[in-house]
């Protein structure tokens, strides 16, 4: 019995050694304010949810983003303005990358 208990301590160590914490910093220069801020891991199938909530991203307003727990340093990042305009970034490393978003990364439909 002891040895399972170790042994379930163990795995729980080690997959916890491999979670971390990461952030990025969204700057935003589309001349319209953030409405919705999804970031979610790049393997995933879907949009986590607004990491906004309650709050905007004012033009020329930069917001941290801090992602807890993580397995991957890789993530998608959706952006959507107050016209509906979304924008998107795939596949960004945040331990290496912050994110400057302004016209020219507007979502072609």
């Amino acid at each position: 019995m002891k040895f399972i208990a170790a042994m379930a301590v163990s795995m729980w160590l080690g997959a916890s050694a491999f979670a971390a914490d990461y952030y990025v910093d969204i700057t935003n220069k589309t001349g319209f304010t953030i409405f919705y801020m999804y970031v979610s891991p790049a393997k995933s199938k879907s949009w986590e949810e607004d990491v906004l909530g309650e709050n905007v991203l004012m033009n020329n307003a930069t917001r941290r983003v801090n992602l807890r727990g993580y397995s991957s340093p890789v993530f998608d990042i959706r952006l959507v303005d107050e016209d509906g305009d979304s924008y998107t970034f795939w596949k960004v490393d945040v331990s290496t990358t912050d994110i400057t978003v302004t016209l020219d990364d507007i979502d072609v439909d």
